[in-house]
């Protein structure tokens, strides 16, 4: 997948889900069996069965909470966060867990799509590569949901992704979520570039599309033609957003990306 040498661009970001990576539905509930089996089993062989057998309701209304909380917001906390809540969902005490079980929830809760891995969308590994091989920098944003950015690293590693990727910035450790600016100056100041020098790329208009262009840099959204299970923040709708271009396939990036440097 040649690119032509670049003139005005320096760097092309990406958003992941749905875009570089993508959950089937069983895969998600493989991930979702794991997650509630290896917490129940952590709680119950502490002597808090019928907690434990609460699990996957409590489960359940912690996207719900935190997304009131929080992501509804543009907010974004630490994976140890949601854990304390889920406890507290059990009518359990943090305070009264020691660090070393909090860390075997947390364990349990972040790494399951480790065991069951996303599989990338068509062409992103090729594409990032060649995007790098013509001297461009590749950076990432993603907003993290259940999964947090040091289990999505090491995601990107297995599937051949991160050795092409610059630089990262996740929500879940940032503490804002697109479409903040804050989360954009972040990979744009780890890029070392101009946000007239970026282009970005998401399957999502408002929190991808919205959030870079008003930042100052161009914006290819991205829709593909078959969609995961990752879960799109609500639009407002009373925004008025047009993409720079519009894709089905990464394969067309390339085409745009020479005419965005010309």
């Amino acid at each position: 997948m040649p690119l032509p040498m670049m003139t005005r661009l320096k760097a092309v970001a990406f958003d992941l889900w749905e875009t570089l990576i993508t959950d089937t539905p069983e895969a998600s509930r493989q991930q979702e069996r794991l997650r509630l089996e290896r917490m129940e089993s952590i709680l119950a062989g502490r002597g808090f069965t019928a907690a434990a057998q609460r699990i996957e309701h409590a489960y359940r209304g912690l996207w719900h909470r935190c997304n009131e909380l929080y992501w509804s917001s543009d907010i974004d906390i630490p994976c140890r966060r949601q854990i304390e809540h889920l406890l507290e969902a059990l009518d359990l005490d943090p305070a009264s867990f020691d660090d070393a079980v909090l860390a075997e929830l947390e364990h349990a809760y972040a790494r399951a799509a480790l065991d069951v891995l996303p599989a990338p969308v068509a062409g992103a590994v090729d594409l990032l590569e060649a995007v790098r091989s013509r001297e461009l920098s590749v950076g990432l944003i993603s907003n993290t949901g259940r999964t947090p950015g040091y289990v999505l690293r090491e995601v990107l590693e297995r599937l051949g992704l991160a050795r092409s990727i610059d630089a990262m910035v996740f929500s879940n450790e940032h503490g804002q979520c697109k479409p903040q600016p804050s989360i954009f100056e972040r990979l744009r100041g780890a890029l070392g570039v101009d946000y007239s020098e970026m282009l970005f790329v998401g399957d999502n208009l408002y929190v991808d599309v919205y959030g870079a262009q008003r930042c100052g840099m161009r914006a290819v959204h991205f829709v593909p033609p078959v969609r995961g299970t990752a879960v799109a923040p609500p639009v407002d709708h009373d925004l008025e957003i047009v993409a720079d271009a519009t894709i089905s396939s990464l394969a067309e990036l390339p085409a745009i990306i020479e005419q965005f440097s010309e």
